[in-house]
C-alpha cells in the first residue's frame, strides 16, 4: 500500500505529474501538427524530387519580357478592386480579355480567394468586399496562363504594386 507521507513530499507530486504533463503535451502537440492541414503554402504547380522542389517559371520570364506592371487598388467604398496598368506592359495587351486574379492568405489556405477581373475605362475592374486584415500574396494572369505577375497587399493598405517575379539581366 502506499504510504500517505509518501503524498505529503512535494518532490513524490513531481515525480507523478511532470511525466504526465509532459505526455499531455506531447499528445496536444500531435494532435495540432494533424489539424493544421498542408505544410506547402506555394500555390504553384511544384514537381518534387527528393528534397528538390522544381516550379516553371516561364510565365514569368514572359511577363519579365513583356515589361508587365500594374498597382491594385482596393476601393474600401465601393466594396470592388480596381487593376490599373503601369507602363506599356499591360496596356499593350488585349484589353477585352478578363485577369484572374488569386488571393491568397499567406498561413491559412481556407481564406485563399480567386477573382476574375473585368476590362473596364481603365485598367481591369471587379466588385468585391476584401477583408484588409492580414497580408494578402497577389497573383495576376490571364486565363491561359501565359504570363503572370505578382505582388504583396500589406495588412491595412488599400494599394499594392505587381510585377514579375524574376529579376532583370
Amino acid at each position: 500500500m502506499l504510504d500517505r507521507s509518501f503524498l505529503r513530499t512535494p518532490v513524490a507530486w513531481l515525480v507523478v505529474l511532470l511525466p504526465l504533463a509532459s505526455v499531455i503535451a506531447g499528445v496536444g502537440l500531435v494532435v495540432i501538427a494533424v489539424r493544421s492541414g498542408s505544410s506547402d503554402a506555394v500555390i504553384d504547380t511544384v514537381q518534387r524530387t527528393a528534397q528538390i522542389q522544381v516550379t516553371e517559371l516561364g510565365p514569368d520570364e514572359r511577363a519579365r519580357a513583356l515589361k508587365l506592371s500594374a498597382v491594385l487598388r482596393v476601393d474600401g467604398k465601393s466594396k470592388g478592386v480596381e487593376l490599373l496598368p503601369v507602363g506599356d506592359g499591360l496596356a499593350g495587351l488585349e484589353r477585352d480579355r478578363a485577369l484572374t486574379l488569386v488571393l491568397s492568405h499567406p498561413s491559412e489556405a481556407a481564406q485563399d480567394r480567386t477573382l476574375q477581373l473585368q476590362p473596364s475605362e481603365l485598367g481591369w475592374h471587379v466588385a468585391a468586399e476584401l477583408p484588409l486584415d492580414h497580408d494578402w500574396l497577389l497573383q495576376l494572369a490571364p486565363a491561359d496562363g501565359a504570363w503572370r505577375i505578382r505582388g504583396r497587399l500589406h495588412a491595412g493598405q488599400l494599394a499594392a504594386h505587381l510585377g514579375p517575379a524574376v529579376g532583370g539581366e
